[in-house]
């Protein structure tokens, strides 16, 4: 009588948005040097990131009671590291474990804490304002609903995200990675389908030509409550 032998190999795991992004930081997808961490000419280009802190600089310099902030994708905090003194908590997320355990070491600030977060499939922070820089443009649309689904636990969202200029298709699916929608001229529009964020106001905070000429990149103040 023959043995019947069980199949030990494992299945293999499905990639996940987490294995994406690790890929992109160790590969430097992004650019930037194979000794540090790298999240793009997007934190890093000085005619991008200059008006940018302004601007969410002037925002929550304006709270008479300083706000706890939410970086939901925080990247290698060159950005955000410019914001933490005008908060009273800053709170840093991003999905790479590596990349949260590198801002720890580089980044000790008293009212500053980082966490290793899937924003799409995890609890966020508890927060007064969400801060999502040029973090949706990166993720499929099922990731992104999920997403918007838990922003309204914040009073204000401030939104950054790469769109093309002039008229386009707004949120055309793609699969969550390195890439974003420009390349199928489309971007990410909350208020439109399939999204339909549904918000107290709204208001366009700033726009900056982007690096190569291909788009531009807004800032959107979200009210939810």
């Amino acid at each position: 009588m023959g043995i019947k032998r069980e199949d030990t190999q494992q299945a293999k795991k499905p990639w996940t948005t987490k294995d994406a992004m690790k890929q992109v930081y160790k590969n430097n997808l992004w650019g930037g040097s194979e000794s540090d961490f790298y999240s793009g000419v997007g934190s890093h280009d000085p005619e991008i990131v200059i008006p940018y802190v302004n601007t969410v600089e002037s925002f929550l310099a304006s709270f008479k009671i300083p706000l706890i902030v939410c970086d939901l994708g925080c990247g290698d905090f060159n950005v955000g590291m410019q914001l933490v003194d005008y908060v009273k908590r800053y709170i840093a997320v991003d999905i790479v474990p590596d990349l949260i355990l590198r801002n720890k070491a580089h980044f000790k600030v008293e009212n500053l804490e980082f966490h290793c977060l899937d924003i799409a499939t995890e609890n966020l922070p508890l927060g007064d304002c969400a801060i999502v820089r040029q973090v949706l443009q990166h993720l499929s649309n099922a990731e992104v609903q999920r997403i918007i689904d838990k922003l309204y636990q914040y009073k204000y969202v401030i939104l950054s995200e790469h769109i093309p200029e002039g008229d386009f298709i707004p949120n055309i699916d793609i699969i969550s990675g390195q890439g974003i929608r420009l390349k199928k001229h489309s971007g990410i529009d909350l208020m439109a389908p399939p999204f339909g964020f549904k918000v107290k106001g709204h208001k366009e905070l700033l726009s900056v030509q982007s690096q190569d000429n291909k788009g531009v990149i807004i800032t959107t103040l979200y009210i939810l409550s």
